[in-house]
């Protein structure tokens, strides 16, 4: 359950960092709302499923989902660039979290 819990609190960590891109610096009621009520969730799954995985493993998977998500959010809802270093980048940082899943 560990495990799901804590790619349930990353998933979170994409739409709260989402919201916030959204809330236009906490000017949107409703955006600022999201990201508020994304991040107490997230933060506390996190905080679970650290009861059971140690804290390196989950704080680097839990990081790595929220910025590839992030990442990848950015260039669909928001057009930002996609460039050969950037999607180098990103898949490091998948290779990164699957190599912590195998190493746990």
């Amino acid at each position: 359950m560990a495990w799901f819990y804590l790619i349930l609190a990353g998933l979170l960590e994409i739409v709260w960092a989402t919201a916030m891109k959204q809330s236009q610096g906490f000017t949107r009621i409703l955006p600022t709302g999201v990201m508020v009520v994304g991040m107490l969730a997230s933060f506390w799954l996190l905080a679970v499923a650290m009861r059971t995985l140690p804290l390196g493993t989950a704080y680097t998977v839990w990081v790595g989902i929220g910025a590839v998500g992030a990442f990848l959010l950015g260039i669909v809802m928001f057009g930002e660039p996609v460039t050969a270093t950037r999607l180098i980048a990103a898949g490091l940082i998948v290779a990164g979290i699957i190599t912590m899943k195998l190493a746990s």
